[in-house]
């Protein structure tokens, strides 16, 4: 009578063992930061250095968090415009979109140049970008 009842015991207890087995698979894509970036930090710009670009802080990914960098002065470079490095909604997260230099529009003609000149380098915005969701709120 014993054998059945132990028997019986055993099954019930290595039931649950193998209903519950699971796979977790857990994807990192190269580049990609699952934590929004916090909304920019208040910069005062120094007074305008001749010959120099200022570059706004932004946040950088350091390990496992954000870390502002300040803003500084660049060399400028004739012939080409700047345009600060921006975050971007990418992959189900953000990615950093490095800083570059455009190359700068000339005008052809001026009889024909009927717009703004900053519409020539990043929509109007002088090279600025304003950051994701910063806009709506009134801070760009």
């Amino acid at each position: 009578m014993r054998l059945p009842v132990v028997l019986a015991a055993c099954a019930m207890l290595a039931a649950p063992l193998c209903s519950t087995a699971q796979v977790s698979i857990n994807i990192n894509v190269p580049g990609v930061v699952m934590a929004a970036p916090p909304p920019p930090r208040y910069e005062r710009i120094p007074p305008q250095r001749p010959g120099y670009v200022w570059v706004p802080g932004n946040w950088q990914w350091q390990r496992d968090a954000y870390d502002w960098r300040g803003g500084y002065w660049e060399p400028a470079r004739p012939d080409y415009v700047y345009a600060p490095g921006r975050w971007m909604r990418a992959d189900s997260g953000w990615r950093w979109v490095e800083p570059n230099w455009k190359p700068h529009k000339h005008k052809q003609d001026k009889h024909h140049d009927h717009h703004d000149a900053r519409a020539d380098d990043d929509h109007g915005h002088g090279g600025y970008h304003c950051p994701p969701g910063q806009a709506k709120k009134g801070r760009c």
